[in-house]
């Protein structure tokens, strides 16, 4: 499909009117409009985006139109299946994905994504309960799966369990594996103003945070070179492939409005809900560090469900560090020393994590130097 904007009409842009009515988010009065893309649309467009934990932009783009066409289908609408070549996303997946976890089946994250770990679910689902073992969600499964009482509510097996994969995996930093992921690259500069480029600044914040890391005994990969701008779902295959336990996205943001400053977090969620449990906790401790590091403007943690989060099996968090369009930011941001700031407070913050509150030290005060000292302490 094509980037539908204020201003487009066609067949397209009526298809987007009639889902945002279905929604409640588009005014009656405004249907009369057929198939223009008007302010009323944009606005609908940007509530709807605001609820589901997409970039708010007003603009129908692929994860925005997926999404729209997925909230038209309820549980037991259309048959389920995974399929490699046509992914199946939608409102009914992700209510079968929290059924199956009531249920006490790890259907992995409620993304609303019909992927492998769904499947293996739903089939043992199936075995279990004497039904047809195929991996499809039809009329029969439905019946089964609205018949059942839960054994847990809410889908929070799936995030407890990332909490025991982390208390279990200890307070020392030695052995994991964290992919840090440097935004944009190669023609795609992200966000350039005055000759700083988005790429280049990320490229370096992952130079400096993978020697840091190496040098505790990490094994910090980098998601791509520095001629190279992989897709989102190929940074996020690389981080699976790679069987990550963490994964970090380096960015910095731009504004029409030079005045627009400061650090935000971003980690998977619905808004409903339904978060990375980790995920929520590792942008928490990335803001707090940040924040108090650098004096950046503190611009808060926020749930997403942008691929990044939806397709990397690990907890996922992404940084944007300061706005390239404000000039006091970007000052800052290319100054070597800063950026060696923010390395060593993401460094930090991922040693925060896995200390679980343990010989903890107040926010702003730990140090590299004190990092390595608590992994010697360790080894002994």
């Amino acid at each position: 499909m094509r980037v539908l904007r204020r201003g487009d009409t066609g067949p397209e842009v009526a298809e987007i009117r009639s889902m945002l009515s279905a929604l409640d988010l588009l005014p009656a009065e405004a249907n009369g409009h057929g198939s223009f893309f008007d302010l009323a649309v944009e606005h609908a467009v940007r509530a709807f985006q605001q609820q589901r934990g997409l970039i708010t932009d007003g603009v129908v783009g692929p994860a925005t139109y997926r999404a729209l066409r997925g909230s038209t289908y309820h549980l037991g609408s259309r048959p389920l299946g995974y399929s490699v070549s046509t992914p199946v996303h939608g409102d009914d997946v992700f209510a079968l994905q929290e059924r199956l976890t009531e249920l006490g089946y790890d259907a992995g994250r409620p993304d609303g994504g019909f992927g492998p770990q769904t499947e293996r679910a739903l089939k043992n689902f199936q075995r279990d309960y004497g039904l047809v073992v195929d991996g499809i969600c039809g009329p029969g499964t439905v019946r089964a799966l609205r018949q059942l009482s839960p054994r847990a509510r809410g889908g929070r097996p799936v995030f407890l369990r990332e909490q025991e994969h982390l208390r279990r995996a200890g307070p020392r930093l030695r052995g994991k594996r964290i992919v840090i992921d440097p935004g944009h690259g190669g023609p795609d500069l992200g966000v350039s103003v005055n000759g700083v480029n988005e790429s280049d600044i990320a490229w370096d914040l992952a130079r400096r945070l993978e020697g840091r890391m190496k040098a505790t005994g990490m094994e910090a990969l980098v998601s791509r070179g520095p001629d190279h701008s992989p897709s989102e779902l190929q940074r996020a295959q690389f981080a699976n492939d790679a069987g990550a336990d963490l994964f970090l996205s380096l960015h910095s943001d731009g504004n029409r409005s030079p005045q627009a400053q400061g650090v935000a977090s971003f980690h998977f969620g619905t808004g409903n809900g339904t978060t990375s449990t980790v995920g929520e906790l590792l942008a928490g401790y990335i803001q707090r560090e940040l924040a108090a590091r650098t004096s950046l403007l503190d611009c808060r943690t926020h749930p997403k469900t942008w691929d990044i989060f939806t397709r990397t099996r690990c907890p996922a968090v992404r940084v944007e560090i300061g706005y390239l369009t404000n000039g006091e930011d970007r000052a800052r941001l290319s100054d070597p020393a800063f950026r060696d700031v923010v390395a060593e407070g993401v460094l930090i913050a991922v040693k925060r994590l896995y200390l679980l509150g343990e010989n903890d030290q107040p926010t702003g005060t730990f140090t590299f130097a004190d990092v390595l000292a608590h992994e010697l302490l360790r080894a002994e």
